[in-house]
């Protein structure tokens, strides 16, 4: 699978209206290997998503370069799988259609698609749910059909952001431990944006630790921890206290920041 490489990254937004610039990204240099899975953690508005997008090739950065095996990024391809924080399914498909959409694009007929979708409906636990529509799913389902239908496009990389914010705690559990079992079975290499210390230690393999406004990356932590993770060992607990002072110390010095004259 595929390896990252984020050289140098640098990323100001424009504000017309108000006649200023913002640095949101400040000289991140990151390089996520093949098989890995990173999550991106940091204080809110720290730019996690906006490096996510830009591995997607939705964003540019405004100086630095992206690439995926060694190939510049220039906006979106089949390479990269997007999953995000809302299934954004379409309601009028059912959840193999939702999942086999991109196979008629490319001119794929029924049989096709149905046949190429069972795979992935299987590997995600919706054996049964076939011909169910969005409205009929829970939101945990509806996330699975979203992971179903970023695999079947077979990429060498999935994005993620935030993909499971949204669902209860038990929920959510359980779509995490569901996500380490497909990627443990694909070998795939897995970008994730999170708010949550204790998902970033149970899904990955390392963690970036973003500063806050103009994010860069204060550490990468390589987590040694064995799976399946118990959240309640010691070693989990001592990862765990120091990405949370990391964190709290990049919070504070945000609200100093805020406190600031302009």
């Amino acid at each position: 699978m595929a390896s990252i490489e984020l050289k140098d990254i640098t990323k100001i937004f424009r504000d017309q209206k108000r006649g200023r610039e913002l640095l949101t990204i400040d000289n991140v240099s990151l390089t996520v290997d093949s098989n890995e899975f990173i999550c991106l953690l940091g204080p809110s508005g720290c730019g996690k998503s906006t490096l996510l997008n830009m591995v997607a090739g939705f964003e540019k950065p405004t100086s630095g370069t992206v690439s995926v095996d060694g190939k510049g990024i220039t906006g979106p391809g089949a390479d990269r799988g997007m999953v995000f924080q809302q299934a954004t399914l379409m309601p009028w498909l059912t959840v193999w259609e939702n999942i086999s959409f991109s196979l008629m694009l490319t001119g794929k007929n029924k049989a096709e698609r149905r046949a190429a979708a069972q795979p992935f409906i299987d590997m995600v636990k919706l054996t049964g749910f076939e011909n169910h529509f969005p409205a009929e799913l829970s939101g945990g389902m509806a996330q699975r059909v979203g992971i179903a239908r970023a695999l079947l496009l077979n990429p060498q990389v999935i994005l993620m952001d935030e993909p499971f914010a949204a669902l209860d705690a038990q929920t959510k559990i359980e779509m995490q431990e569901e996500l380490v079992s497909i990627w443990q079975q694909q070998r795939g290499t897995i970008v994730f944006v999170t708010h949550s210390v204790d998902e970033a230690l149970i899904l990955g393999t390392q963690v970036a630790v973003m500063t806050h406004r103009p994010g860069r990356i204060r550490e990468l932590i390589k987590l040694d921890l064995p799976r399946p993770r118990d959240s309640t060992s010691p070693e989990f607990n001592e990862y765990k206290r120091h990405i949370l002072a990391l964190i709290r110390e990049e919070s504070a010095l945000a609200r100093t920041d805020a406190a600031q004259p302009a």
